[in-house]
């Protein structure tokens, strides 16, 4: 499958032998955790994949930054709403979510 992606002015194309995702990819970003551990952050991402394929959902991989109180979480779904939806009943809501439509390799 033919692949194309900007980089400056020059076109480049990949050539892949997967298909490509059909579902969205985000990246949302949740304040409030400063002093998080590794640990608790395991535990959060592992409460939203206990209840993702009710939405559709897949949390692919979460990062802290435990000074900042930022976390970061990347996962691909049908829609922003039903990413805010499966972090709201985990219970660590946010509205800060981007769609992620173009991705360079």
């Amino acid at each position: 499958m033919k692949r194309k992606a900007l980089c400056g002015e020059a076109e480049l194309t990949r050539i892949t032998g997967q298909e490509e995702s059909e579902m969205a990819k985000f990246m949302d970003v949740h304040s409030g955790f400063v002093g998080v551990s590794e640990s608790q952050l395991r535990d959060a991402h592992e409460q939203d994949l206990a209840i993702e394929a009710a939405e559709g959902v897949h949390f692919e991989r979460a990062w802290l930054d435990p000074d900042s109180g930022k976390v970061f979480c990347l996962s691909s779904g049908p829609s922003k709403e039903a990413v805010q939806r499966v972090h709201r009943k985990a219970g660590h809501p946010t509205d800060e979510i981007y769609e992620l439509p173009i991705e360079v390799v």
